[in-house]
C-alpha cells in the first residue's frame, strides 16, 4: 500500500486549528435540555434499537440511552445544532469531571530518558490534561460501535465528540484502505482536556505471541511518537496500554516491549518531548508497569 502521512490529511481535518475550541458559559442547568434535544434528533436511531418510549426515564438513563444511540450514529449524520449541543453537555460533564495535569504527574517521574520525564500513572485516560493521548484503535479507525461497550475506544469516542469520528472517516476517505496495524494517524481531541489524540491499531492475539506480533506492536509505539514529533505543539503525551485488552496481547509481554520501544526512542530523539505518560487502567497493569520501570531504574 502507498505510504499515507499527516502532510495528506491535515488540512482536511484542520489538525491546526485546535487553538479554537468552543467555549460556552456552562450551566449544570441545561444538561436535561441538551440531553432531551440530542434524544429527539436521535429517535429514529433509538427506534432502531427497540426503543421508542424513554420519556419517563431519569436522566441518567436517557445519558445512557444518547451515549448508546451515538455509538452507532455513522459519522457525518449529526446535525451541526446537535453537534454543538453535544458539545456543550459534555464541556458541562467534563467541568465536574476530576482532571489532572500531566505536568504535576511529571513532578514525580519514574526515570528520565534523554531529557524526557517518564511517569507511571493509574486513571482514566480521558481525564488527563496533555497535550496528546493514545487511542487504541480498530482498523476502521471509526470508534467502537458496540453501544455500552467498555473498551478505550469507546470511552475516548464518547467523551471526545462525534466530530472525531468525522475527522476519522475523512481520513479513511482519503486514504482509501483500513489502517494497517502497527501505523497512527492524529485528530484534535475536541471535548477532551488533553489537544490530540493519536490513534493506532495494534496487533490481535489468537492463540501466542509471535515475532511479527511483537514487531507490530513495536511499531504502533514508534508511529505514535515519530507523529507526534511531527507537531511542535506536543510536548506531553500519555500512552495506554496496546492491544491488551479485547485484542488478547498479554499485558507483562505488551508492557516489556512498550517500555523498551518507547525508552529507545527517548533516547534516540532527546529533548523532543517533555514528558510521556504510561497510561494503564487496572491495579494488576499497574504492577507490572511499575516492576518493569524499576528493573529499568536500575540497569
Amino acid at each position: 500500500m502507498v505510504s499515507f502521512s499527516l502532510s495528506d490529511y491535515a488540512q482536511a481535518i484542520s489538525l491546526y486549528d485546535n487553538a479554537s475550541k468552543k467555549s460556552w458559559v456552562l450551566s449544570v442547568k441545561n444538561e436535561s435540555i441538551l440531553v432531551e434535544k440530542l434524544l429527539l434528533e436521535l429517535q429514529s436511531v433509538l427506534v432502531q434499537t427497540g426503543i421508542s418510549n424513554y420519556q419517563n426515564y431519569a436522566l441518567k438513563e436517557k445519558r445512557a440511552l444518547l451515549d448508546a444511540a451515538i455509538t452507532v450514529l455513522p459519522p457525518n449524520t449529526l446535525s451541526d445544532a446537535s453537534i454543538n449541543a453535544l458539545d456543550e453537555l459534555l464541556q458541562i460533564e467534563m467541568s465536574y469531571r476530576k482532571l489532572f495535569d500531566a505536568k504535576l504527574l511529571a513532578n514525580t517521574p519514574f526515570l528520565n530518558v534523554g531529557g524526557t520525564k517518564v511517569v507511571l500513572w493509574q486513571g482514566d485516560i480521558t481525564t488527563l490534561k496533555v497535550d496528546a493521548i493514545v487511542n487504541a484503535a480498530n482498523s476502521q479507525m471509526l470508534g467502537c460501535f458496540k453501544p455500552m461497550h467498555k473498551c478505550i475506544d469507546n470511552v475516548i469516542h464518547n467523551r471526545a465528540g462525534i466530530e472525531v469520528r468525522n475527522d476519522c472517516q475523512k481520513i479513511m476517505m482519503l486514504q482509501g484502505h483500513n489502517e494497517q496495524t502497527g501505523a497512527a494517524k492524529i485528530t484534535r481531541a475536541y471535548n477532551l482536556p488533553s489537544n490530540y489524540i493519536i490513534h493506532t491499531v495494534g496487533p490481535i492475539i489468537q492463540s501466542k505471541v509471535d515475532r511479527n506480533s511483537q514487531n507490530l506492536l513495536a511499531s504502533c509505539y514508534n508511529s505514535i511518537l515519530d507523529i507526534a514529533n511531527r507537531m511542535d505543539t506536543i510536548k506531553s503525551i500519555a500512552l495506554c496500554s496496546i492491544s491488551t485488552g479485547v485484542f488478547g496481547y498479554p499485558v507483562e509481554q505488551a508492557a516489556t516491549i512498550a517500555i523498551d520501544v518507547v525508552c529507545n526512542w527517548l533516547e534516540e530523539n532527546t529533548e523532543q518531548l517533555d514528558t510521556v505518560v504510561f497510561n494503564v487502567f487496572s491495579e494488576n497493569d499497574h504492577n507490572i508497569y511499575q516492576s518493569l520501570l524499576e528493573e529499568r531504574v536500575c540497569q
